[in-house]
């Protein structure tokens, strides 16, 4: 259990929360501590009935069975791996900045939601994190199953056919790339490489709450070059084994 511990606190601050909500909400639905129809993300219920807990609970709901409980895990280990590559990588000592990302991403995708009905928001939000990951990691080469190597860029596209095959959809996933796309358009392509005005910037109060470390410098438009040869050093010289985690028969 003490190794469990440190594992989990060796987690970056903001992914922790994020993942140990992941797994409490679904849960709390599964053992029928709160029926799972006060945790979906219901348009009726949020705006006529001021419900306004849904697109947070819908946001680390995930319906847990035998049918969707491969899908949960690939896409928890998504946001363990991908999270925390971010939050140590390109927004490192920045905490606010990855707030402030993951609450654009999360509003985007809330009021898609509303707009289109989805009930759950978790694999959408996961996914543009994901998209800007491999935005801003486009050149690394990653390796997924069964030795397959390509690009950092298509992974998003890559894990979205992946998806479908093992859930049966692609909603989700398209919707969490455009959204990533868009954060990473507005915040990247936009004002640095198009010499375009800066769309996004960082609530001061954020940076409050959440101070920048090691001298981090609020308000970037793109990540350091030294920064981004670190993040990719983490990763083993530029190769990612994806599907390690999951290759049946290693436990």
């Amino acid at each position: 259990m003490s190794d469990l511990g440190d594992w989990f606190r060796s987690i970056p601050l903001i992914t922790r929360y994020w993942f140990a909500g992941s797994i409490a909400v679904p849960l709390v639905g599964k053992l029928g501590l709160v029926s799972p129809v006060y945790l979906f993300l219901w348009p009726d219920a949020f705006i006529n009935r001021f419900q306004i807990w849904r697109p947070i609970t819908a946001t680390f709901f995930f319906p847990v069975g035998p049918g969707t409980g491969f899908l949960y895990l690939v896409n928890l280990y998504f946001l363990y791996q991908y999270s925390s590559r971010l939050e140590t990588g390109a927004f490192d000592g920045r905490p606010a900045d990855y707030m402030f990302m993951l609450l654009f991403n999360w509003i985007c995708i809330v009021i898609t939601g509303l707009a289109m009905d989805m009930q759950l928001l978790m694999i959408p939000l996961i996914m543009s994190v994901l998209y800007v990951w491999a935005q801003l990691n486009r050149d690394m080469i990653v390796s997924f199953w069964f030795g397959t190597r390509f690009k950092a860029c298509y992974l998003p596209w890559v894990i979205l056919g992946f998806n479908y095959i093992i859930g049966g959809s692609v909603i989700n996933e398209l919707i969490g790339n455009l959204v990533g796309h868009l954060y990473f358009f507005l915040m990247f392509k936009y004002p640095v490489d198009l010499g375009g005005r800066n769309f996004l910037s960082t609530p001061q109060f954020l940076y409050r709450w959440l101070p920048n470390r090691r001298g981090g410098v609020s308000g970037f438009g793109i990540p350091p070059a030294s920064m981004r040869r670190a993040a990719e050093d983490q990763q083993g010289g530029g190769r990612h084994n994806w599907g390690q985690g999951f290759r049946l028969g290693d436990q």
